[in-house]
């Protein structure tokens, strides 16, 4: 540039020196308007930025609080938290009046519990400032809304522990389903395929993270996603509905019962607990191998002891419950565990008046967490499981060896664990394909995202 104007300088004819200054404005004008150009563009991408900010912000507030009264407030304070009301590309800069203008547009299906926010600055542009009486106003808009999330869930952990993953998947496991996979852990490894495993869902979300592998056959990877509630949080045992008569040994349509009075054996339907009422509940229960037992419909407690499943055991509309007629807090409560020999063909109720409808094993949340404490269920091809399998604060391990056939099956566990020797095997679909069954619909939750 300096050769050029130096040229110039030394030009005798005055002809170039004219048409050298006649574009000397022009030259300046495009360098100044260029200028504004990018000072322009970098306070409207960081205003637009705050916008979408806050947006989100004040989305969250009307989830949590189902109110829209303090959302303003947490769009003030996420401006300010984000230094965006303070300074935007480090100059200092103060809001225009009405600014920022907060709005709430109207619900409609898909797009539930909106809010809009409005920003706008004015900027005083170093070149155009000269020709201009009054700086330009700068606007952003963002809209952000709770929207659906993933699709629906019938595998469903309610680990919170960060040191544990919530949803595993190893040996030769595999699971094909309608529905999706959920984990609440907010564990790096939230849901976790390994080995040979096989998984073919719509999607696995986690409150964590998820490790994206060959293992997985899903549609979408959603971790970091909210976490979803207990479906059955609201279910508790009633200690006075429960009438003991003891330990339970099935012998086909025969149980051996025993209490601290009694030993002898009686048929199923005459079996009375100590106050001369029908029995529904027993200490523990036990079906042996090549052993056949067929209940009646209705609702089974099990008080402080293990249901060990060897043999055959059906029921057409029934709940297993393992929990304890005491009520202290620290009372034992037993596991479920079948062998892999055993056939279990069970139902859950699916009356409206149910009170465990939809539920085929329920076990009570005070059931204490460790090592050792891990329900088993060991499908084959005969056995089928139509309802949910509730394990709250306990491990279930699901493990198939032949083409298991629990088409309507909801998991609902701390953790879960599921293993097996066959890719086709473990066959499962979403509630809106069980209707009738009285299994929940357990939604994806929702997101928080910009909309148009």
């Amino acid at each position: 540039m300096r050769k050029i104007f130096r040229k110039l300088w030394d030009d005798d004819r005055g002809n170039a020196l004219i048409i050298a200054g006649a574009a000397l404005p022009l030259l300046v004008g495009s360098a100044g308007l260029a200028t504004d150009t990018i000072h322009w563009t970098l306070w409207k991408r960081e205003l637009q930025r705050a916008a979408d900010s806050a947006a989100i912000a004040g989305v969250y507030e009307r989830l949590d609080t189902k109110s829209t009264e303090t959302v303003p407030t947490v769009v003030d304070h996420d401006l300010e938290l984000n230094n965006h009301t303070g300074k935007i590309g480090g100059v200092a800069i103060e809001m225009e009046d009405d600014y920022p203008a907060v709005d709430y547009p109207a619900d409609d299906g898909d797009k539930q519990n909106q809010v809009r926010v409005a920003l706008a600055v004015r900027k005083v542009l170093p070149f155009s400032s000269m020709f201009l009486e009054e700086a330009p106003l700068i606007r952003a808009e963002a809209t952000a809304a709770s929207v659906p999330g993933a699709a629906e869930f019938c595998v469903v952990s309610l680990e919170t522990s960060p040191k544990n993953t919530g949803i595993l998947i190893s040996g030769n496991a595999g699971i094909t389903m309608d529905c999706s996979f959920m984990s609440n852990s907010p564990s790096s490894n939230s849901a976790y395929a390994k080995g040979s495993a096989e998984v073919y869902a719509k999607s696995v979300a986690a409150v964590g993270g998820i490790q994206e592998s060959t293992n997985w056959h899903v549609e979408t990877y959603d971790p970091y996603s909210d976490d979803v509630d207990d479906p059955f949080a609201n279910i508790t045992p009633v200690p006075g509905d429960m009438k003991c008569a003891g330990k339970w040994k099935g012998t086909g349509a025969i149980l051996k019962w025993e209490n601290d009075v009694l030993s002898e054996t009686t048929n199923f339907a005459d079996a009375k607990d100590a106050a001369g009422n029908k029995a529904n509940c027993w200490a523990s229960m036990s079906v042996g191998a090549n052993q056949s037992l067929t209940l009646p419909d209705g609702t089974y407690y099990i008080s402080g002891g293990d249901a060990f499943i060897q043999g055959n055991l059906t029921c057409s509309s029934c709940t297993l419950v393992l929990t304890n007629k005491s009520t202290a807090s620290d009372a034992p409560i037993g596991q479920f565990k079948v062998n892999a020999t055993a056939n279990v063909n069970l139902t859950a109720p699916s009356g409206s008046s149910e009170y465990y409808k939809g539920i085929a094993i329920y076990q009570d949340r005070r059931a204490k967490d460790g090592a050792s404490s891990v329900n088993l269920i060991n499908g084959n091809s005969g056995s089928k499981i139509t309802g949910a399998l509730y394990f709250p604060n306990q491990e279930l391990q699901y493990n198939g060896t032949g083409n298991t056939a629990g088409t309507c099956t909801l998991f609902v566990s701390r953790r879960i664990d599921f293993t097996g020797n066959s890719v086709t095997l473990n066959k499962f679909k979403n509630s809106s394909e069980c209707v009738g069954t009285g299994i929940p619909s357990i939604g994806g939750g929702r997101l928080v995202r910009l909309v148009g």
